[in-house]
């Protein structure tokens, strides 16, 4: 993260010294209003002696006046431009690490958080970034030019006994802080509960409705929306505490100073107009004062919103090589696993064990077994989503670990069972973030999958925006848009995951048929709970607890009368398959 930001900075330097040259500008020229108008003050004694200098500090004071808004605009334009520049830098930054990190560490990131990392966590970063280039130069500018202006202008034991109220000030601030940074913490974790609420309530809205689960839904979010309420009211009241004391410190500098100053006026030590100056100098106090509890407060908030995508940027990536890098050639589909054994880093039990496989480019697998016996598992191995031990598989005859993790993905076509849909348009959600393809070939392979008509009937054809997760779609029409990605992508390598659960028998045979023609040459891997989608492979394993227990061809495993037989049984006595 540190790397991060520091790159970051780099980036808006130059933006860094603008800001910090129009400030001393501002900070400079705002002293001299005062001044102007305690120059006046002392003229008054006898105008018609001092009317053409009286008139020229106006003409001056206007002029003045006028510089500092040129000065303030750019200034507080380039200042906004900035911090949101970092926002739109980190941002990026934050969901280049979330794309690179393992599988295995994803699963453990609920989604609420990383949404907050995104808004909240940003969002206090941007806002403290904001606070320093903006209050932070002003603050250490103004200490520094006005304090000296009013050392060397009015009187330097003056300066010091009015100023003496903001050091104890200070001290009161950093005690109340402490009490906003904790009313603040719990202010955050209500937030990512109640973020992880919504989102979860988001996804499952379908069964929320489908068992009336409204108003349950309703009261819970009414609680843990009332738990933050609370919390954020806290942080509310110690800072309003806050402001009060600075409200009451600049109550004594005024009062020391207009009870130190009147007797410095009768003394003749100062004139009547420094005296009056030295009463606008201590204004410009006001602001820096005022803003540096928020700005601490700010600071720890960055802090902990800063320790929070810290923990994200350390979790482990995987190395993906730029698109330049890559391989041009497909990596052979032969796959050979040995002992392999594989359980999830969070799970004592195992989910893959002592698997030995072989398959030949050009051959066709289908693994069948019950739930949760470790099929898909298998998969996401093979796509090294999940780290595996070396010498355990085997692709084109190199250990998997030895090849890029790009390379090994560009030449597996993997088709979810999740059958997961961009909010984009078909053609989007058919190359897949693939370059290189014409509409034509888009269009052939929609006609494999049998969804080009579907979508001839579309106005936009393949360039219809379809809505989230293709909610304007039925289930059988996500599937065959999922699976013409087989037809198009290249790949040696094709894997279907339980993909044609939702289609009909007429379409499933025919989809199959087109399946086994644009796998002659490939590797075919068909994941199913079907005996009809697997039955034409040239080897079937059955898995059972993570365990080969049945292997062999279609008929085989039928005359061994095990647990591939009672699938078969029980599929073909509900019609399910047409034998």
């Amino acid at each position: 993260m540190k790397k991060t930001v520091i790159s970051i900075l780099k980036k808006c330097k130059w933006l860094f010294v603008i800001i910090i040259v129009f400030v001393i500008l501002n900070m400079y020229f705002l002293t001299f209003p005062a001044k102007i108008i305690g120059d006046i003050i002392d003229l008054l004694y006898d105008v018609e002696s001092n009317k053409a200098e009286i008139v020229n500090n106006l003409i001056y004071l206007i002029f003045i006046s006028i510089f500092l808004l040129f000065i303030r605009l750019p200034w507080r334009s380039i200042s906004s431009f900035t911090s949101r520049t970092f926002e739109m830098l980190l941002k990026n930054k934050i969901f280049d690490q979330f794309l690179k990190i393992k599988m295995s560490n994803i699963q453990n990131i609920k989604n609420g958080e990383i949404m907050s990392y995104f808004t909240q966590d940003v969002s206090e970063i941007r806002a403290f970034f904001y606070k320093v280039i903006s209050f932070g130069t002003r603050i250490i500018a103004i200490m520094i030019i006005v304090t000296y202006t009013m050392v060397k202008g009015v009187n330097a034991k003056l300066t010091i006994a009015t100023l003496c109220p903001i050091v104890v000030t200070a001290f009161l601030v950093v005690k109340i802080r402490k009490y906003v940074e904790k009313n603040f913490r719990k202010s955050q974790k209500y937030f990512t509960d109640l973020s992880e609420f919504v989102q979860e309530s988001t996804d499952a809205i379908r069964t929320t409705k489908a068992y009336s689960g409204e108003n349950a839904k309703l009261k819970e979010f009414i609680r843990k929306n009332k738990v933050l309420r609370s919390s954020n009211i806290a942080v509310e009241i110690h800072s309003t505490l806050l402001s009060i004391c600075i409200k009451i410190c600049f109550g004594l500098c005024y009062g020391i100073s207009l009870i130190y100053g009147s007797r410095l006026v009768l003394e003749n030590k100062i004139s009547i107009g420094e005296f009056t100056a030295f009463q606008g100098y201590i204004g410009l106090f006001v602001g820096p004062v005022e803003w540096l509890p928020s700005l601490m407060s700010r600071g720890k908030r960055a802090a902990l919103a800063y320790r929070r995508l810290d923990r994200l940027f350390k979790i482990e990536k995987e190395k993906l090589l730029p698109i330049s890098e890559m391989k041009q050639d497909m990596i052979s589909g032969d796959i050979v696993i040995k002992n392999l054994t594989y359980n999830y880093p969070s799970n004592i039990e195992v989910a893959l064990k002592s698997i030995n496989l072989e398959i030949k480019q050009g051959q066709k697998l289908g693994i069948i077994g019950t739930i949760g016996s470790g099929k898909t598992t298998l998969a996401n191995l093979l796509l090294r989503l999940y780290q595996v031990k070396d010498n355990t598989i085997f692709i084109g005859g190199v250990d998997i670990n030895d090849i890029e993790i790009t390379d090994l993905r560009k030449s597996i076509c993997y088709i979810t069972q999740d059958n997961f849909l961009f909010s984009s348009t078909l053609r989007d959600n058919i190359r897949l973030f693939k370059e290189g393809y014409k509409d034509d070939d888009i269009r052939e392979s929609t006609k494999n999958a049998l969804i080009y008509d579907d979508i001839s009937q579309m106005k936009d054809e393949i360039n219809t925006v379809i809505g989230e997760r293709g909610v304007d779609l039925s289930g059988g029409q996500k599937q065959r848009i999922v699976i013409s990605r087989a037809f198009l992508l290249r790949s040696n390598i094709v894997i279907f995951d339980d993909t044609f659960s939702a289609l009909d028998n007429k379409t499933e045979e025919q989809v199959l048929r087109n399946v086994n023609e644009i796998c002659k040459d490939k590797t075919c891997i068909i994941i199913s709970n079907r005996i009809s989608d697997i039955k034409d492979a040239d080897k079937i394993i059955v898995l059972e607890d993570g365990v080969i227990v049945e292997e062999g061809k279609h008929q085989v495993l039928l005359d061994y009368n095990g647990l591939y037989r009672k699938f078969y049984d029980k599929q073909s006595s509900k019609d399910e398959i047409n034998v």
